[in-house]
């Protein structure tokens, strides 16, 4: 997967906070008036755009004259991507597991743990799923995602 640059960041965040809610994306001034904070040309916003409709970030879709944007994957399944990513640089994939398992807080040592028992099948308490205790369709879905895999 590829890396962000600030500025790409910025607009996929922008998107990712944005269109959840709208199925038909946004236009390119609409993501330039939300980047608050930075004077950027409408043109580089398109020209932004454009990169990450490229390298596969973002899907656009003709509307008129112009274009509607939207992520092609949520954030989550971006910085998932990463990780594996990151995993695949060389070395033992099990001795970086292994330390990343021992870096992360209690809450997160939960949220790791209800995800592997979701994948394994296993059941929380009263018996829901523990991707639905943790958080909710965020977790239905990444693990969705992962069973794709």
């Amino acid at each position: 997967m590829t890396r962000l640059g600030d500025l790409e960041r910025a607009v996929m965040d922008v998107l990712w906070d944005v269109v959840p809610g709208t199925s038909d994306g946004v236009t390119v001034r609409e993501v330039a008036d939300a980047l608050d904070g930075r004077e950027l040309a409408y043109t580089t916003v398109m020209t932004v755009l454009d990169r990450l409709a490229g390298k596969g970030m973002v899907q656009r879709e003709r509307e008129g004259r112009a274009w509607r944007y939207r992520p092609a994957a949520s954030r989550e399944a971006h910085i998932a991507q990463l990780m594996l990513d990151a995993l695949d640089l060389g070395g033992s994939r099990d001795a970086a597991l292994v330390r990343f398992a021992r870096s992360v807080t209690g809450t997160e040592a939960e949220v790791l743990r209800a995800a592997l028992g979701s994948e394994a099948g296993l059941t929380g308490p009263g018996g829901a799923e523990l991707t639905d205790r943790v958080d909710g369709p965020a977790g239905r879905r990444a693990a969705d995602e992962a069973a794709e895999r």
